[in-house]
């Protein structure tokens, strides 16, 4: 749905231990909506009260409501001072505790997110608080501790929207895609006004009702920020051309479903390697593009655009590391993409409104290749499309190239609907199976297991003593880690020759780490130097912390394989080679 920022950041994380959730006849309701009709009856005995105490229950509520109000039309100051006023009446109630975390986790205030939902906790130890933790300690980068929060609720028989919200967040960030849906489907079931659920679970529509939906929600009240909105625009747009435009999805039109072809070497000058490229045919014409497993999609510049004759069917911006605004771009159609002996038929790229994208003719985001197994032999300088393995009773797979890309939110596969009535395409499309569970083949147990978030995968890895961090796997950027991660392992010094950029521009405040130790799937590496600056808007954008980067100069030693479909990478080192 959404737009995923377009970063030379992205990274993997190892499993998390399954919860049992189980139904629970007739189990009472307990989402923020629901939950507001019956506030503070917790200590109100089950009798018809007095008229005293039933005003107390109606202003109770009335002021729990404004809050809501407040709070889901963007007016979070003031919606922090119902909750506030709440609190001050009524103590121990846990919607208002509840309910000030989510404001705060909305103003991307995660600390005074985490101090409120703590003090909630010991005011009110209730299953609606700890539905709140869980989403703080999911954007704080603690997934498998916010799945125990979410799970716990759920079994004890407290059917709550959010926490099933939660799971399915978790189920999706782990390539449960099936599960991931049944979650959500739950979810918007116990609570459809909620719009943070209904933002994940309007992906389940057709293109029609998508439409629909996002026309109604930007005419309504909203509390997203102005970067949001604008994505959701943009989106929409986008959206409404390609329902009018003829031509069916992105397809495989040649006969071959495997192929190698070479790495080609990108030049900082004739003896510095800053990347390695594809060399991808974009309507007949060759082009040079980055293979970069921190970015999304395709992006080309408008001198490609222009000689390949690209439909331009929507408005769009394309952001990504540095300090400057979002760059100018449309979203274009492309009728043929050769990638090797590979050819794939109405595709979407974005094209970039400048000369160039970061020194090329533009990006190739791995993601793409996601319906493959994708070797990438830095070694060898080798790139190797391959089919991956059958699920079991799986007849045969439908490959494509995953050009529009998935929000992050969701992971990488949506429900296979469409409404009775929209137009098919004038090419007949393969029929997708609809979202399945990750698989992982006898061949592949020793892969290591990653999150996913869209195209960003999320490696769990230890820096010297401290605590699992997650760091982004990203061949077309730089070793780095974040300001706080980097104090709790080493020193930081100010260095005022470092130079980070980006698609907007370069990074203002750039640090330097002393040596560290990195160690994230079978390897143990020390680092000299990271690069230090601020990944705050990564991590929100994700929702989830992202303490690091594992960059080019790591990576191009390694032979890696990415299954994006099951969530799960393999690093590769061969000391002979």
């Amino acid at each position: 749905m959404l737009r995923a920022l377009c970063l030379s950041l992205i990274f993997c994380l190892s499993a998390i231990p399954g919860w049992t959730v189980e139904p629970v006849a007739n189990p009472p309701q307990g989402s923020e909506a629901q939950s507001a009709a019956t506030a503070s009856q917790a200590d109100t005995p089950q009798t018809s009260p007095p008229a005293a105490a039933s005003a107390e229950l109606s202003a109770t509520h009335d002021l729990l409501q404004e809050a809501i109000r407040f709070y889901r039309k963007g007016d979070l100051e003031h919606a922090i001072q119902k909750y506030t006023q709440l609190i001050q009446e009524k103590p121990n109630s846990p919607d208002a505790y509840a309910g000030l975390t989510r404001v705060y986790l909305k103003k991307k205030d995660v600390k005074q997110a985490f101090d409120t939902v703590n003090k909630g906790l010991q005011a009110a130890d209730s299953p609606v608080v700890h539905v709140a933790f869980g989403e703080v300690l999911f954007r704080q980068g603690h997934i498998a501790q916010a799945e125990q929060e979410w799970a716990k609720v759920v079994n004890s028989g407290y059917q709550n929207a959010r926490a099933y919200m939660g799971l399915a967040r978790i189920r999706w960030a782990i390539s449960m895609y099936k599960s991931g849906w049944s979650m959500i489907e739950k979810a918007h079931e116990l609570d459809p006004t909620d719009p943070d659920i209904s933002r994940r679970w309007v992906a389940r529509l057709s293109r029609a009702e998508q439409i629909k939906y996002w026309e109604q929600y930007l005419a309504g009240e909203n509390n997203d920020d102005a970067e949001t909105l604008a994505r959701i625009r943009y989106n929409l747009e986008y959206l409404k051309a390609r329902a009018k435009d003829p031509r069916g999805a992105c397809h495989l039109v040649s006969k071959v479903t495997t192929t190698e072809t070479p790495l080609v070497r990108l030049m900082v000058d004739p003896t510095h390697l800053r990347g390695y490229g594809l060399t991808v045919e974009v309507n007949g014409k060759k082009s040079k593009l980055l293979l970069d497993t921190g970015a999304s999609g395709i992006i080309i510049n408008r001198n490609l655009a222009t000689k390949a004759d690209v439909t331009n069917l929507s408005h769009t911006e394309i952001g990504g590391i540095g300090d400057k605004s979002n760059q100018s771009a449309y979203m274009g159609l492309v009728n043929s993409l050769g990638i090797g002996e590979l050819e794939f038929q109405n595709c979407a790229v974005e094209v970039l409104e400048r000369r160039s994208v970061t020194g090329e003719d533009g990006l190739i985001g791995a993601d793409v290749f996601s319906a493959f197994l994708v070797d990438i032999d830095f070694p060898k300088e080798k790139l190797r499309l391959r089919e991956l393995p059958k699920r079991p009773g799986e007849a045969a797979a439908n490959i494509a190239l995953q050009t529009e890309r998935a929000e992050s939110g969701s992971g990488g596969e949506a429900p296979a609907s469409k409404a009775a009535g929209e137009k098919s395409a004038a090419t007949p499309q393969p029929t997708r199976p609809g979202p399945q569970d990750s698989y992982i083949a006898p061949e592949m147990t020793a892969y290591t297991r990653v999150y996913r978030f869209g195209h960003t995968l999320l490696v769990p890895t230890s820096i010297g003593d401290a605590p699992l961090k997650l760091f982004a796997v990203d061949t077309g950027g730089i070793n780095s880690i974040s300001p706080g991660a980097a104090a709790e392992v080493t020193k930081v010094s100010g260095d005022s020759f470092a130079i980070v950029k980006g698609l907007s521009g370069s990074v203002k405040n750039v640090y330097r780490a002393d040596q560290a130790v990195v160690q994230f799937g079978h390897l143990r590496q020390q680092i000299q130097g990271l690069l230090t600056f601020d990944l705050t808007h990564l991590s929100d954008l994700i929702g989830t912390e992202v303490s690091g980067v594992l960059g080019f100069t790591t990576l191009r030693n390694l032979d890696l394989k990415l299954d994006y479909r099951d969530g799960i990478v393999d690093f590769q080192y061969d000391a002979k080679r």
